[in-house]
């Protein structure tokens, strides 16, 4: 019968994993929808300050060595990318990028160029420079309070891609003034769930999920369903359906979204914030003005890696709907679900990009006045 256990190295090698299923805890639902009909073997380990999965079709896969390589690739990649670490490359670079240019890892190079073509994208709503506004507000040491606006003062000049120079020719950066950081926080997880996948298909695997903390998905090609490949409409293959939780609820489930060799990646402040003197406060700063984004409950952007998944979803938060359905309309390939209040403790939400069949909405749910702006995949 289908198991919640996890397997471990240890439990590999010793011809321990077996056939899971994905399982509910006490408080939350399964990624993937209808877990009941799936027989999947999971591979998980804690990073990045989550949990990491390379779940595989039971039996389709009996060599799970790939599986186990990729989840210590994720190692690696937090070693290089935290800011948590004073020896890692993102903390060395941000303690002397401003004294002199400083030389990155290529593929890091390429991440932090990445980044700085989606802010451009976004107007400035994406920004890895953000980190000193999270600690003016005490985000980053999980005590949140509200700047002083000399505080504010202090800190924004600090924030912002015209503070970073990027050199091409040489891998190298360097920051233009003191105080600045980067943090790839959000778009960290996304960056190594790509490098997970880019190692199993070299590896010759095809079907797979991977996910970071719930919130990165990549997926490639299909899941089994009672040991039989899936189909979906018309005779077309399907791929993996990941379930769309509702934001103030994340014990219920809104919908699903059907990913096939493609990325998502959800942003909100559901369970990161504050109250003060009856307000609450967000996590997820507008680099721009400085203060919490507001007006959205949650963002789910659906492209071709989960870098760029993440990355969008954390700037649609900060865009506000209508920005993020003009994005949507103008780039070719990115897909978005948004989700607003609707008042009277309902929500709204708003597809954009999604072709047909590509979402299903859970029935009998009430709380959900639905705006549809877009449905046709470019």
């Amino acid at each position: 019968m289908p198991s919640s256990r996890k397997s471990t190295r240890r439990d590999f090698l010793r011809g321990r994993a077996a056939v899971d299923a994905l399982q509910a805890a006490a408080a939350q639902i399964p990624l993937i929808a209808a877990e009941a009909e799936h027989y999947l073997t999971r591979f998980t380990r804690r990073a990045m300050a989550c949990e990491f999965e390379v779940i595989l079709n039971a039996g389709q896969y009996p060599q799970g060595e790939a599986a186990l390589a990729a989840l210590d690739l994720v190692d690696q990649l937090e070693s290089q990318l935290t800011v948590y670490r004073d020896d890692s490359e993102i903390s060395r670079l941000n303690q002397t990028a401003h004294l002199r240019d400083v030389e990155v890892e290529s593929r890091l190079f390429a991440l932090l160029e990445q980044a700085a073509t989606i802010h451009r994208e976004t107007k400035g709503a994406y920004d890895i420079t953000s980190g000193p506004l999270s600690k003016v507000w005490g985000f980053s040491r999980r005590a949140g309070y509200p700047p002083s606006a000399a505080e504010l003062e202090d800190v924004i000049p600090r924030v912002g891609m015209q503070n970073i120079e990027l050199n091409s020719g040489t891998n190298s950066i360097r920051f233009r003034r003191p105080g600045v950081e980067i943090n790839l926080g959000s778009i960290g997880k996304g960056y190594a769930l790509d490098r997970m996948s880019d190692l199993l298909v070299a590896e010759g695997i095809e079907d797979f999920l991977l996910h970071g903390g719930n919130s990165s998905v990549l997926a490639r090609g299909r899941v089994q369903e009672s040991g039989v490949r899936s189909q979906g409409s018309e005779g077309k293959e399907r791929g993996w359906w990941i379930g769309l939780r509702h934001p103030l609820l994340p014990q219920r489930r809104i919908g699903e979204i059907l990913l096939r060799d493609r990325a998502l990646g959800t942003s909100g402040s559901g369970t990161q914030f504050f109250m003060h003197e009856g307000r609450r406060y967000g996590h997820i700063l507008d680099p721009r003005t400085g203060r919490p984004a507001e007006g959205t409950l949650s963002t789910t952007v659906v492209a071709n890696t989960a870098a760029q998944a993440d990355a969008l979803a954390t700037a649609f938060y900060v865009m506000g709907r209508d920005a993020a359905v003009d994005y949507c309309q103008r780039h070719r390939g990115i897909s978005a679900a948004i989700i607003s209040p609707a008042g009277d403790d309902r929500i709204e939400l708003t597809l954009c990009g999604f072709a047909d069949g590509d979402v299903r909405n859970h029935p009998d749910e009430s709380m959900i006045v639905r705006r549809f702006e877009s449905t046709d995949a470019k």
